[in-house]
């Protein structure tokens, strides 16, 4: 009734009888600290099909003789972000309630293949060779060598990068920050 008949609300009048106040260390190595724990923040993940084709050609028998082809429908995940071990303190400056940060720049983490989506549509032997057990696994390491090349130029690294401002924004207003700026 005393807190509410004064205006302030019941913590403040519990801080005034105890002593005790509430602060938030907002200086520059906490900053600093609080978005290393972060460590591989992953702000973006494309998902991607494609059609691969591999192929071992024979210079002197025709691919029905002696060639395989393989013929993969492949189904892929491509993830970005940004990696926040690498944060120096020197990439962030406070002053008040004012904070600059220098991001470290977005990188791809990871791109695989799902292998239950993932499968070989056709495959063509020639009659006098078997096939060539390694066929599959090469055609794979390309399908995810052009997963990653089809997700950049779509501009996941911008994304990536446009996605981790806004949580890191998110993350240092939660620390009491108004101004906030990145370059």
């Amino acid at each position: 009734m005393l807190a509410r008949a004064s205006g302030r609300s019941l913590s403040h009048l519990w801080s005034d009888i105890t002593g005790r106040t509430l602060t938030i260390d907002v200086s520059q190595p906490t900053v600093v600290d609080r978005i290393q724990r972060l460590q591989r923040l992953e702000t973006v993940v494309y998902t991607l099909d494609k059609i691969v084709t591999g192929a071992k050609e024979n210079p002197i028998f025709p691919d029905f003789l002696a060639g395989d082809r393989l013929l993969m429908l492949v189904h892929g995940e491509v993830v970005a972000g940004i990696d926040f071990s690498n944060l120096k303190p020197g990439d962030v400056k406070v002053d008040g309630k004012q904070v600059r940060l220098h991001l470290p720049g977005p990188q791809v983490f990871s791109t695989r293949l799902d292998s239950a989506k993932t499968r070989v549509y056709s495959r063509q032997t020639g009659l006098l060779v078997p096939s060539d057990p390694n066929l599959e696994t090469q055609v794979r390491q390309e399908a995810e060598r052009q997963l990653q090349e089809a997700a950049m130029a779509e501009g996941i690294l911008h994304a990536a990068q446009q996605n981790a401002v806004s949580t890191i924004t998110s993350l240092l207003q939660g620390l009491g920050f108004e101004k906030i700026d990145f370059d």
